[in-house]
């Protein structure tokens, strides 16, 4: 099941994340990423700490952004993703305690 999750999103254009209260983290948003899928979120909760606008998707105010950020994706690069992904939340960079 897992394999196929992580197939199904790397095959993805990008991750819609349009949830409206302070989510903590979004861990959907950091699996999308390590699969390099760009996420299109709304400006709530952890989403501005975890996608970096621009580079890993684009954080949006409302349903006209995201469809405007949809219209951008392919300035993106699926590598670059997936890179900063493991620069930030790969397991070995969470697991460090400086």
């Amino acid at each position: 099941m897992k394999r196929e999750s992580s197939r199904f999103l790397a095959e993805t254009a990008a991750l819609l994340f349009p949830i409206d209260w302070p989510e903590p983290f979004g861990m959907v948003m950091s699996e999308a990423m390590a699969c390099g899928t760009p996420v299109i979120a709304y400006r709530s909760g952890s989403v501005p700490k975890v996608v970096q606008d621009g580079v890993t998707g684009f954080v949006v105010e409302s349903q006209e952004q995201a469809v405007i950020a949809a219209n951008e994706l392919g300035r993106l690069d699926g590598a670059k993703v997936r890179d900063r992904f493991e620069e930030r939340f790969s397991a070995k960079r969470m697991a460090v305690c400086e």
